[in-house]
């Protein structure tokens, strides 16, 4: 590495990292010329290897052992890391973080304007937790009337930044990173992390297998895996200080400079942009960024603001705020103990002060010294594990809406463990009623016959309610639990059925503070808001005909027979990318849940349940997906009936089918009769 970069820029980055240019190629040995040969550099006999030596080959060369603190604080600087949504027209996602105590620093195309900023928000803790459940996010207005500032050349935008959030959350609470316009802070062959929330989705990190290819005048290369939504997200080095801002990717190009396709013949747009060859990723150095920020011409209040991004304090961590300390019971936070590295002292007889980044007081019963502890709004909390209550707002008679079916679920789930799990005598009774009178003699006309006969006999229609129907008694096991439809983990009911009433009430109070601060909004922006809301707190439900393709409209949004149980992180990574198989699958799954591209996405567990589910809904509702690009086409469909040929109905299935047909009257045929998979004619299902 000492060579796969200019010199000088090389000796500032020894020198950033407390090394020395001498002494490097002391301890290295060889001339000053690229290595041509694989191996390593450092050609030294084993007794030569002293503290020097060792602890300079951590700086600069190839080995990857990195103090846990790398971790540590990298989850410090996470927190600074939000989620930008733009509402109404232009909207969409993109990633920002606070670079002063006040100030968002962003790309120009993802904010372009005052206006855009004006109806735009970021997320902060938009991710899952350590448990894999999702966090409640602290939503923040932008506030550009405040502070603006853009430069489309280098594509960033700064923007003010509300100090509460909708629900009382402190911004300062999730602290800023220090931005420096010194030299040395990377150099060509050394890797970068990038913090991002790529096609507007949880937080997440591309850590340390991004090597940077070449360092120009305003921009860095790397290699690296970014998404959409992944622009203006902070590229980091090993040490965590912000090095550049993400802004795009850079494809592959002739000698004229035309774009090549993945095939290497000369790119053009009706490919797709799936057919481009990508080269590299480009940030924006961040000391150009910095450069251009200084000759800003700015007065008052805007030029106080734009210096506090110079003003990076004493600390000499990149995050400038560290979460709040947690708290526990015992010695910690009693008179004279430190919790956390910080201080607790007695400020009275009946409360404790901790001296933290975030103020914090405790009062305590003086008779008992017991903590009666208001957890601030930041600190985020797990789901409840009694049964959670609305703001007064939301009860009818004392009881809230989600008490109300949390009860219900639970009476449903108990007498779900009292009755038989699937009575197949009963059931095939049911069946060969069901579907008198149909004949297979031609595909098209029983494909209509079964169209016809599955919305007649659709009755009720209920609505979307996961936490009543599906987990106290369509989708258990006959274990009496649920397992991941994409996965295959398994969990108990209650634990989803807490889990997802923890999310409706957090979802009608965000509702509720929208519905009085978004009063002057058209039909149009509220929308968008409310899907924003949606996506930041997904159910542990599954749609495998995702909500999407059909505007989330019932009786599609609550039909039971494509819905199963599916923990949020899988649901989150499956999207609502179509189902696709991968030739070499086995080769890259996300945990448990799957494998999923730009072409669509393979589940790793209920290939087969899923199969029929989606082709229940082609039947039922003939014409409705499959018209958009990113939806179900009709060359798929071998892929359905070959997942459906390949597992067979299992018992679960049948279940579901009967659990299903007493609820809401209609049947599966794929699950009824797995024959008729082969005589249906599907071409009329598509529009």
């Amino acid at each position: 590495m000492l060579y796969a970069d200019e010199p000088d820029r090389v000796e500032k980055r020894l020198a950033r990292l407390g090394a020395d240019w001498s002494l490097a190629r002391a301890i290295e040995r060889a001339p000053s010329e690229p290595v041509k040969t694989a191996g390593s550099t450092l050609l030294l006999p084993p007794d030569s290897f002293g503290s020097e030596v060792l602890g300079l080959e951590r700086l600069i060369g190839r080995n990857n052992l990195t103090p846990v603190a790398f971790l540590e604080e990298g989850a410090l600087v996470s927190r600074s890391v939000g989620r930008v949504t733009i509402s109404g027209p232009g909207g969409g996602h993109g990633t920002g973080f606070m670079v002063s105590p006040s100030l968002l620093l962003t790309n120009n195309h993802v904010l372009r304007s005052k206006e855009q900023a004006s109806r735009s928000t970021v997320a902060f803790a938009f991710q899952a937790g350590i448990d894999g459940r999702p966090l409640v996010p602290a939503v923040f207005q932008l506030e550009p009337q405040r502070f603006f500032v853009t430069d489309r050349d280098l594509d960033f935008s700064l923007v003010a930044v509300a100090e509460r959030a909708a629900q009382g959350e402190a911004l300062s609470s999730f602290g800023r990173l220090i931005l420096s316009d010194a030299q040395g802070k990377v150099v060509v062959g050394e890797f970068v992390n990038i913090i991002q929330h790529p096609r507007g989705e949880p937080k997440q990190l591309a850590l340390r297998e991004n090597q940077v290819v070449d360092v120009l005048d305003k921009f860095l290369h790397y290699e690296s895996d970014t998404r959409e939504g992944s622009s203006g997200s902070a590229v980091f080095n090993d040490q965590w200080e912000v090095v550049a801002l993400h802004h795009s990717a850079i494809p592959k190009t002739d000698t004229e400079g035309r774009p090549l396709s993945i095939g290497g013949t000369v790119w053009r747009p009706e490919m797709g942009e799936d057919q481009l060859a990508w080269k590299a990723n480009e940030g924006v150095r961040i000391s150009r960024v910095l450069r251009a920020l200084r000759e800003v011409t700015l007065t008052g209040t805007a030029a106080r603001l734009r210096d506090e991004v110079f003003t990076g304090g004493t600390t000499p961590s990149p995050v400038e705020s560290t979460p709040p300390a947690a708290w526990t019971n015992g010695s910690a936070g009693l008179p004279g103990v430190e919790a956390n590295g910080s201080r607790a002292r007695e400020t009275d007889g009946s409360t404790i002060q901790l001296t933290l980044p975030l103020r914090i007081t405790f009062g305590f019963d003086p008779a008992h010294r017991t903590a009666a502890v208001t957890t601030p709004p930041s600190v985020l909390v797990p789901a409840p594990t009694t049964t959670p209550t609305l703001p007064t707002s939301g009860q009818t008679d004392g009881t809230s809406v989600v008490e109300r079916d949390v009860n219900a679920a639970l009476v449903n789930l108990r007498l779900a463990r009292e009755r038989p799990y699937y009575d197949r005598v009963s059931d095939i009774a049911a069946r060969d009623v069901y579907y008198a009178g149909i004949s297979t003699a031609d595909g098209d006309a029983l494909r209509r016959a079964l169209t016809a006969l599955l919305e007649e006999t659709h009755s009720p229609r209920p609505r979307y309610k996961p936490i009543r129907l599906v987990y106290p008694w369509v989708d258990l096991h006959k274990d009496g639990r649920l397992r991941s439809i994409y996965s295959g983990k398994d969990f108990s009911a209650e634990e989803f059925i807490q889990a997802d009433a923890a999310v409706v009430e957090a979802r009608l109070a965000r509702m509720h503070e929208l519905l009085l601060h978004e009063s002057a909004a058209g039909p149009a922006e509220f929308e968008a808001e409310f899907d924003a809301l949606e996506a930041s707190m997904p159910f542990n439900c599954e749609h495998v005909v995702p909500q999407s393709w059909f505007a989330k409209q019932e009786p599609m949004r609550g039909d039971l027979h494509h819905l199963f149980a599916c923990e949020v992180g899988c649901n989150s990574f499956r999207g609502n990318f179509p189902y696709f198989d991968f030739p070499g699958f086995e080769e890259a799954v996300r945990d448990a849940c799957g494998m999923r591209e730009d072409v669509g996405f393979e589940p790793e567990e209920g290939k087969g349940s899923v199969a029929r589910a989606t082709l229940y809904f082609l039947l039922r509702y003939p014409g409705l997906v499959g018209d958009a690009q990113r939806e179900f086409p009709e060359n798929r469909l071998p892929v359905l009936l070959a997942w459906h040929d390949n597992e067979p109905v299992s018992e679960y299935e049948l279940h579901r089918n009967a659990a299903i047909a007493e609820i809401q009257g209609n049947r599966n045929p794929l699950i009824d009769h797995p024959d008729w998979a082969n005589e249906i004619d599907f071409s009329g299902v598509w529009p």
